[in-house]
C-alpha cells in the first residue's frame, strides 16, 4: 500500500495548513461588474437578472460586459493549462477595463478568480500581478450582499421549508455555505432543513460528470435522495453547475422536487413589486 503513495509526506510532517487571515471588506461601491458565468448565461439567465436586481436595489450600478464568457475552470480542472490561460487572459482583458469590483453568482467561478488564476500564472510575474488585483476585487454574490452591502432582507413570502445545497469547491474556497445560511436566516418565514449529504459533492465537477458518468450518476443519486428525504419542498443553491446536475437527475427520476438559484429565491422572497431592480 505504501508504494501507492511513494511521494507522500511522512505522518510526522503532515500538518494542517494555517488559517488564512480574515478578509477585510471594502465599503459599498457605486458600481460593480457582474461576471454572469457561462452556466447562468446559458441555462439560468433569470438568476443572473435576479442577481442584478438584488444589487441595484442596494443602490449599485451593475455593468455586464457582453464579451465575457467562461472563467476557464473546465479547461483548468481537466489539465488543459494553456487553453485555460487563453480563456483567463480574455476575461482579464474585459474585467480590467473598468477595474470595478467583480461580483459572481457562483462560488466555484469566484474561486477560480480568487485562487486558481494565481496558480495558472504563477510563472508569469506581469500576469500574476493582474490576477492578484482581480482576486482582491472579486466577490461571490452572497458574500458581497452580506459583508459589503450589509443587506437586511425582509421576508414577504409565505412559510416555506427549504434545503440548501452548497457546492463542495465553493465551500472550501469561498465559504459560500456560511454566507447563504446567514442570508436565509434573515428570512423569517423560511425554515432551512439540514440534509445528511449537504457537504458532499453532487457529482457534477464540470467535465468530471462527462469523463466518469457512472460515478457522477451515483453521486447525484445520493444527493437527490438526501434532498427528497429532508422534508423540504425545494432546494436552493448558489452554484449553477450543481443546480443543472441535480435538477437533471431529479427530472430523469421523474421527481417533482426541484432546485433553483439562491439569487432568484432571495429576490422572490424579499421583493416588493414595483420597487427597485431591472424590469
Amino acid at each position: 500500500m505504501s508504494e501507492l503513495f511513494y511521494d507522500a509526506a511522512p505522518n510526522a510532517t503532515r500538518v494542517a495548513p494555517g488559517r488564512k487571515p480574515q478578509r477585510v471588506y471594502p465599503d459599498k461601491p457605486e458600481a460593480v461588474t457582474l461576471f454572469g458565468t457561462c452556466v447562468v448565461d446559458l441555462f439560468f439567465p433569470e438568476a443572473g437578472l435576479d442577481a442584478i436586481r438584488l444589487l441595484e436595489r442596494e443602490g449599485i450600478r451593475v455593468e455586464f460586459p457582453q464579451e465575457q464568457s467562461c472563467c476557464g475552470q473546465p479547461a483548468w480542472t481537466s489539465g488543459y493549462r494553456e487553453e485555460a490561460r487563453a480563456v483567463a487572459r480574455a476575461q482579464l482583458d474585459i474585467l480590467d477595463r473598468s477595474g470595478l469590483p467583480v461580483v459572481v453568482p457562483s462560488g466555484s467561478c469566484a474561486g477560480m478568480f480568487r485562487h486558481h488564476y494565481q496558480a495558472l500564472f504563477a510563472d508569469q510575474p506581469d500576469m500574476l500581478k493582474r490576477v492578484q488585483a482581480l482576486a482582491e476585487r472579486t466577490f461571490e454574490l452572497t458574500e458581497f450582499l452580506l459583508y459589503v452591502c450589509k443587506v437586511q432582507l425582509t421576508d414577504n413570502g409565505a412559510p416555506r421549508k427549504i434545503a440548501l445545497h452548497t457546492s463542495c469547491s465553493a465551500r472550501r474556497e469561498m465559504n459560500t455555505h456560511l454566507h447563504a445560511r446567514e442570508l436565509l436566516k434573515q428570512l423569517g418565514r423560511v425554515e432551512r432543513v439540514d440534509h445528511d449529504h449537504e457537504s458532499e459533492c453532487c457529482g457534477f465537477g464540470g467535465t468530471f460528470s462527462v469523463r466518469m458518468p457512472e460515478v457522477s450518476g451515483a453521486m447525484v443519486k445520493d444527493k437527490t435522495r438526501s434532498l427528497l428525504d429532508s422534508g423540504a419542498i425545494e432546494m436552493v443553491t448558489a452554484d449553477g453547475g450543481c443546480l443543472m446536475n441535480i435538477n437533471g437527475s431529479l427530472e430523469k427520476q421523474r421527481e417533482a422536487f426541484r432546485g433553483r438559484h439562491l439569487a432568484s429565491f432571495l429576490w422572490e422572497r424579499s421583493n416588493v413589486p414595483g420597487k427597485g431592480g431591472v424590469a
